[in-house]
């Protein structure tokens, strides 16, 4: 098993099989998928899944399997994806997270997320990075403000109905090279 790169308390590492169980379960929990269109069933997670697996044979990066390093649990990913629907920024790298509801209120988003924006910028030379969520998602805008990204635009999210309240969406990016532009 391949590990990426560790913070205090997390280790970003490749998938197991044994994560799939967990990662159904989170996929499938009200809470965690709030902010997205619908919840997912255990076929489109296993779908999900291999998308992953098909970008890190692709690209060498990924959305990271996150583990708590005092227990070794599974509490997510946090990493990196090819953002291709049709907007005016994409295709983009971008970064995004989705942490077990359990791991809430600990600040592993934030850690993580800074670690993985660095690892990006540092390791994988990403020149740019973005993130994106729906407006009322401000938890996830909270995080994005907290590990340096700057609020970019509001946009409408082509892949969600119009009406819905998730359909507006805040993008931020982080430049690699921001101070000098």
């Amino acid at each position: 098993m391949m590990v990426y790169f560790e913070t205090q308390r997390l280790r970003f590492r490749d998938w197991k099989v044994e994560d799939l169980p967990d990662f159904r379960i989170m996929n499938d929990d009200d809470k965690v998928m709030r902010y997205f269109a619908e919840k997912l069933t255990e076929e489109e997670t296993d779908r999900f899944y291999s998308i992953i697996q098909a970008e890190f044979r692709s690209f060498g990066y990924g959305l990271y399997a996150v583990e708590t390093k005092h227990n070794q649990e599974f509490i997510g990913f946090i990493g990196f994806h090819w953002a291709n629907f049709i907007s005016e920024f994409t295709p983009c790298i971008e970064i995004g997270w989705r942490l077990k509801s359990e791991a809430w209120g600990k600040g592993y988003a934030t850690e993580g997320a800074r670690a993985c924006l660095k690892y990006g910028h540092e390791i994988l030379k990403f020149d740019e990075i973005y993130s994106f969520t729906s407006k009322i998602n401000y938890s996830s805008e909270n995080v994005m403000n907290k590990i340096g990204m700057v609020k970019i635009r509001e946009f409408e999210h082509p892949n969600i109905s119009e009406g819905s309240t998730l359909r507006e969406h805040v993008l931020y990016a982080s430049r690699k090279f921001a101070d000098t532009l």
